[in-house]
């Protein structure tokens, strides 16, 4: 006998005559493979739960960006002062003509005196239209503000109120590179070798820093003499550095000058080419600084010959024989300077002016040959020449007597010889006396 599948529990007032049913209905049909739905239960009623009001949700942020201001978020990470722009002014005479003491492609230096530190300062006033915007130079004074070494000039502080940018740097008394080289007044005493290997070799660290050590490096651009600085010691410190785009113009009216204006001479060839810096391009610039130090030549002179103008052009044939380094050096200092000193120096020089970037050196390299020459002592100095004997006098023919010359010599020749005879004389009386 077979089993049937139960689908449900019967009530029990039908459970007595289920049996009988189901045997007169004859046989069943197989069950279907879906199970018939369970029959409908009502839930019980849930215990009423209490709802709390939505609470007030902020939009989250992504990640990196705050409520603060970029542009005061930025004034807070720079580490030196702000300025108002009525304090610098006060302390140029409002920017008097007087006070103006250099001028760049893109910027005008002022002496000025703040009042309340009685410091003497050098403001650089940016030209208004020569900014991409209030971000772009707070940006870059923030990285200027970074940067501290002992051959680099120090950033006081700035001005960015309205649209006036300015820079605030310390003050040096020395002048530049330039004042020292050429055309010094007749009382002004020229440098001599160890106070340009000096300079050189500060101005070598300057940069090396800026390279090597600042964080992120950074591209000095148009390295030239102008730009390197000397207090009263001549310790070199670099200028302008890190300016290039600061003076990148924003679409003003005014056209604006290249920033490279005034380089000429010391920009590597690859700029020429196709307007390109990099640090290798700063080595060459220092090539062409170095080699003004070593012969008081300007970088361009109009004044020389055609084949002699540019300096680097009227140097390279003399790069390649030792025995015309000597040629190269200025004629101030004359030949006091160690030879040893000067061979490996204008090697330097040459290896910096190289034409292809890739096999100039770093300037690590450059500071590290220059700071050995540094301690060579210079050459003992050469013995003088013996002075020439002076010629015998040649005695002077003498001259015929004249007649009446030769008259009066014979007259008192003969009253000389007879007051000589006279003499004799007197002399035997006196011995025959005697006898």
């Amino acid at each position: 006998m077979s089993c049937l599948p139960c689908f449900g529990k019967k009530k029990d007032g039908n459970a007595e005559g289920g049996g009988d049913e189901q045997a007169a209905a004859g046989p069943m049909s197989p069950p279907p493979s879906v199970h018939a739905p369970a029959p409908y239960r009502a839930p019980a009623a849930a215990a009423p739960v209490a709802v709390a009001a939505p609470a007030s949700v902020t939009p989250t942020k992504p990640a990196g960006e705050s409520d603060a201001n970029p542009e005061d978020a930025l004034r807070q990470a720079i580490e030196v002062k702000a300025f108002a722009f009525r304090e610098l002014a006060a302390a140029t005479d409002h920017f008097t003509p007087y006070n103006l003491v250099g001028e760049g492609g893109f910027f005008r230096v002022y002496k000025g005196q703040l009042e309340k530190e009685g410091q003497a300062v050098a403001i650089k006033q940016m030209d208004k239209h020569g900014f991409q915007g209030n971000i772009e130079f707070l940006t870059e004074v923030s990285k200027l503000s970074k940067l501290h070494h002992e051959n680099l000039i120090d950033i006081i502080g700035y001005c960015a109120d309205g649209d006036q940018r300015l820079l605030v740097y310390e003050h040096m008394d020395g002048g530049t590179l330039e004042d020292h080289l050429y055309d010094l007044p007749p009382e002004k005493k020229p440098m001599d070798w160890m106070t340009r290997m000096k300079v050189a070799n500060g101005a070598a660290q300057g940069l090396e820093y800026l390279h090597e050590k600042a964080d992120p490096p950074v591209v000095y651009g148009d390295f030239k003499a102008s730009q390197v600085l000397l207090d009263a010691s001549f310790t070199p410190k670099l200028s302008d550095f890190g300016l290039q785009q600061l003076g990148q113009s924003g679409g003003g009216n005014m056209p604006m000058a290249s920033p490279m204006m005034g380089a000429f001479g010391c920009l590597a060839p690859e700029y020429d080419r196709g307007g390109q810096v990099s640090m290798k391009s700063d080595v060459y610039s220092f090539g062409v600084v170095l080699l003004q130090l070593i012969s008081g030549r300007r970088t361009v002179d109009t004044s020389k010959p055609v084949e002699e103008q540019n300096v680097v052009t009227w140097a390279q044939p003399k790069f390649k024989d030792q025995k015309k380094y000597h040629e190269l050096v200025d004629p101030l200092i004359k030949r006091e300077y160690p030879a040893k000193a000067l061979n490996q120096v204008v090697a330097m020089a040459s290896m910096c002016l190289q034409e292809e970037d890739c096999v100039r050196p770093m300037m690590g390299d450059v500071v590290m040959t220059l700071g050995f020459l540094m301690m060579l002592p210079p050459d003992p100095p050469a013995p003088e020449p013996e002075p020439a004997p002076a010629p015998e006098p040649v005695p002077e023919p003498a001259a015929a007597p004249k007649k009446d010359d030769e008259s009066r010599r014979s007259g008192s020749s003969s009253s000389s010889s007879d007051d000589d005879d006279g003499g004799d004389e007197d002399e035997e009386e006196e011995e025959e006396e005697q006898s």
